[in-house]
C-alpha cells in the first residue's frame, strides 16, 4: 500500500504534468506555478513608482492620463511571453490571477494609484470572448482588485465590433483599426469616477488610447492605466 501511494504522485506527474508556466521545467513546488529561477528573474519595470515612465509617455498629447504603468517587460521567447500565451490561449486563468495580484501589490505600494475608485478591464469583442472563454484583462483585474480593494466592473464598456489583428500594423494603422470600436453602455456606473483601465500587454498603446478617448468623454471621469507587460520590441 505504501509503495502504491508513493507511485501515485509520479503517475500524476506523467499524465498531468505540473510544470513551470515560464520555462516548462517540472522542478517546482507543488503549490507554485513558477519555478524558483523564473520567479527570481521576472523582468520588473518599476514603472508604477515613476511619473513620466515609458508607458505614460505613450499617451502624452493623445489622452489625458493621470498615471500609467506596466508591471513587467515583455520580450519575444521569454518566460513572460510563454506564461502569457498559456494564460490567454490555453485556459490557464490562474496565471492571470497570480500576475494580477503581483501587479496590484506594486501599484498599491507606489501610492500613485491610490485614488482609483473602479477597475475597468479593456473589453474583448463578444465573439472573441466567447471563443476564448474569458477576457484576460478581466482576470488580471480580479487579481488587482483583490489586492487594492477596489471594485471591478465589466459591463460599463463594450467593444462594438471585431478588429483585424494588430500584430503587423504600425501605430497609425493600429489606431485606425481601433477608432470608434468602444462604447460606454452603463454611463451611470463610471461618470465622475477615477477609473483604472486594465489590459495585458501594451505595445504602441493604440487600443488603450482609443478606449481612453471614449471613456474621457464622460463628465468628470479621470483615468489611469495599468497593464501587466510592456513590449520592448514595439
Amino acid at each position: 500500500m505504501n509503495s502504491r501511494n508513493a507511485l501515485l504522485p509520479a503517475l500524476a506527474q506523467l499524465f498531468f504534468p505540473h510544470i513551470c508556466c515560464g520555462c516548462g521545467t517540472d522542478l517546482l513546488m507543488p503549490d507554485s506555478i513558477f519555478c524558483i529561477y523564473c520567479l527570481g528573474s521576472m523582468p520588473l519595470t518599476g514603472f508604477e513608482s515613476h511619473a513620466g515612465n515609458p508607458v505614460e509617455k505613450i499617451f502624452w498629447g493623445r489622452a489625458d492620463i493621470h498615471a500609467a504603468s506596466a508591471h513587467l517587460y515583455f520580450t519575444k521567447d521569454s518566460a513572460v511571453q510563454q506564461s502569457l500565451h498559456r494564460f490567454k490561449y490555453k485556459g490557464r486563468k490562474e496565471i492571470g490571477r497570480y500576475f494580477g495580484r503581483r501587479a496590484g501589490q506594486a501599484l498599491k505600494k507606489s501610492g500613485r494609484f491610490e485614488n482609483c475608485q473602479l477597475i475597468l478591464p479593456l473589453p474583448l469583442h463578444a465573439s472573441r470572448e466567447k471563443t476564448r472563454g474569458y477576457n484576460q484583462a478581466a482576470v488580471l483585474g480580479e487579481g488587482i482588485s483583490e489586492i487594492m480593494q477596489i471594485p471591478m466592473i465589466s459591463n460599463a464598456l463594450v467593444r462594438v465590433s471585431g478588429t483585424a489583428t494588430q500584430t503587423h500594423k504600425n501605430r497609425i494603422q493600429r489606431w485606425q483599426n481601433m477608432a470608434n470600436k468602444f462604447r460606454v453602455v452603463q454611463p451611470e456606473q463610471i461618470r465622475g469616477k477615477h477609473i483604472l483601465l486594465v489590459d495585458d500587454v501594451i505595445t504602441t498603446g493604440a487600443t488603450l488610447e482609443a478606449c481612453a478617448q471614449t471613456l474621457l468623454r464622460m463628465e468628470g471621469l479621470s483615468l489611469s492605466i495599468a497593464t501587466l507587460a510592456y513590449s520592448v520590441s514595439g
